[in-house]
């Protein structure tokens, strides 16, 4: 099972990924659908892992939605 930390871990990769191709610009990104799709499967990664985030680790930072 996997922890916060690495759950966390998850959310950060995928952000970092998503900016790689996010620097090609709204252009590049509006026609090609394997960017397209490269994006979501990544924001699906981070929405997975925020979602499996612990009460505890939640309630320790009430500040961050």
């Amino acid at each position: 099972m996997r922890d916060d930390p690495a759950r966390i871990l998850d959310i950060l990769e995928a952000i970092e990924k998503i900016e790689k191709y996010a620097a090609q610009g709204k252009t590049e990104f509006a026609k090609n659908e394997l960017i397209q799709i490269w994006v979501v499967h990544h924001i699906q990664i981070i929405g997975e892992a925020a979602a499996k985030i612990s009460g505890e680790l939640k309630s320790r930072y009430p500040e961050i939605p």
